[in-house]
C-alpha cells in the first residue's frame, strides 16, 4: 500500500481536500493528513455568489491531522496533495513542510496542488520555469517565482500537477492517480 501525503491546515478548502482524501482511498492507497500539529482542523467552502467580486467562505467540516509537519519522513511517501482554501498563506512558510515539498518534487513523486496550494509550491521554489495552473487570483504568486501560469482546468508539467479549483477535481485527481500508479 503507498503512503500518499495530504497536506492541511485550518481554512482549507474542504472540497480540494475531501474529494482526493476518498479518492485516493478508493484506489487502495494510505491517505496520511498532515498539517502543522497533530490535532483536529477546520475545513471551510468557498463559493463566489453571483453579487459577489469575491469568493464567499463558510464553515465546513473537521478533519485531524495523522501527523505534524516536523515528524514527516519524507522517503517514506511517494506523493502529495497540497489542497487549497486558505490555510496555505500561512501553511507555507513551515520549513519541515517546505523540505518535504522539495524532497517529493526533486526526486520525480507526483504532487499535486489545486488553488492556492500553489503558494507551497513557490515558496518551496519548486516551480521555476514550470507551466502550471491555479486559481487566478494566486497567478501573481506563480509568476512572481517564475512559473508560468495557464488558464486551464489541470496543467501537467512532469510531476506536477495543478488545478484552479475543486470544479476541476474530478480532470486533476485522475492526472494524479494515473502518475500514481504508474
Amino acid at each position: 500500500m503507498k503512503k500518499i501525503l495530504l497536506v492541511i491546515g485550518d481554512a482549507v478548502e474542504l472540497l480540494d481536500t475531501m474529494y482526493p482524501y476518498f479518492r485516493i482511498q478508493e484506489a487502495g492507497h494510505q491517505v496520511v493528513v498532515a498539517a502543522p500539529e497533530k490535532r483536529r482542523y477546520h475545513m471551510v467552502q468557498h463559493e463566489k455568489p453571483d453579487d459577489w467580486d469575491i469568493t464567499q467562505e463558510t464553515a465546513g467540516y473537521h478533519l485531524a491531522s495523522d501527523i505534524a509537519f516536523r515528524d514527516i519522513k519524507p522517503q517514506e511517501y511517494v506523493g502529495i496533495v497540497l489542497s487549497g482554501g486558505r490555510a496555505p498563506e500561512y501553511i507555507r512558510y513551515d520549513e519541515d513542510l517546505l523540505r518535504t515539498v522539495r524532497y517529493l518534487c526533486e526526486n520525480g513523486f507526483p504532487v499535486a496542488s489545486v488553488c492556492h496550494g500553489i503558494e507551497i509550491l513557490a515558496t518551496a521554489g519548486v516551480i521555476r520555469g514550470k507551466k502550471i495552473t491555479t486559481v487566478k487570483k494566486c497567478k501573481f504568486d506563480a509568476e512572481v517565482v517564475g512559473a508560468t501560469y495557464l488558464d486551464e482546468p489541470v496543467v501537467v508539467d512532469g510531476n506536477i500537477i495543478c488545478a484552479r479549483t475543486w470544479h476541476d477535481n474530478h480532470l486533476w485527481m485522475r492526472e494524479f492517480m494515473r502518475q500514481l500508479d504508474v
